[in-house]
């Protein structure tokens, strides 16, 4: 008795892979299986095979698909990264944001600075890279980072990225706190931040929202931030 069936999409080159595993059957049994999908850009073709033989005693199964790469990673053209960041506001400490000492009767407790900002920013550059998080790079059990201001990080996030080959395309970030009010702020701080990263206005754009009253953020009890930014190949 023989059938067959064969699965196959479309992509090039095709390797094989063979499975095979004991089968005390006296039939032979070949199963062709297929479906295809098609594009003008990308073709992709995996086929698969299943054979039982009595003679040979086994069940081999062999799947066509693409081949795996021994590479590395190649460039990407364009990398994106997300950094989020929060802390405690408590009575005793500054309230630093993007570099920028904000007035107010509480500040952000942190082994730092505290500033929610450039750790949001500099998560977001380390994620696009691929590197590990501010706090593996910077852990805040080494003293030498007590109270050290976060522009520092900044500076070591925006190494890494220019030596990766890489650029700002744009960021985006959004600060969420209750209060204060940062409209007054909002243009300084984002100045400062664009001299940090070294990056053109135009490419840095920053927003901020209360949280309705609503949890440790809405009861001025923490602040937190989002940043999302676009990396492109120099």
């Amino acid at each position: 008795m023989a059938m067959a069936t064969h699965l196959y999409t479309s992509y090039s080159p095709i390797t094989s892979k063979t499975i095979t595993t004991n089968n005390n059957s006296n039939k032979v049994l070949s199963v062709p299986l297929h479906k295809s999908i098609a594009s003008p850009s990308l073709s992709l073709r995996t086929t698969a095979r299943l054979s039982i033989s009595a003679a040979a005693g086994t069940t081999a199964l062999q799947v066509d698909g693409p081949p795996t790469s021994s590479k590395g990673p190649k460039s990407l053209p364009f990398r994106v990264g997300h950094g989020f960041d929060l802390h405690r506001l408590e009575p005793g400490y500054p309230l630093i944001i993007g570099g920028i000492n904000i007035p107010h009767e509480r500040g952000c407790e942190a082994h730092s600075d505290g500033d929610v900002l450039l750790h949001c920013v500099v998560d977001a550059l380390l994620g696009a890279l691929g590197l590990p998080d501010i706090g593996q790079i910077f852990p805040d059990s080494d003293p030498k980072w007590k109270g050290a201001p976060s522009s520092v990080f900044i500076k070591e996030a925006v190494r890494l990225m220019h030596e990766a080959g890489y650029d700002i395309g744009n960021l985006d970030a959004t600060l969420i706190l209750q209060r204060p009010k940062l409209s007054p702020h909002k243009e300084v701080i984002r100045d400062n931040l664009c001299q940090l990263l070294g990056a053109d206005p135009s490419v840095i754009n920053l927003k901020a929202k209360t949280h309705e009253k609503v949890d440790s953020l809405g009861e001025n009890r923490s602040i937190a931030a989002h940043t999302v930014v676009l990396l492109m190949k120099k």
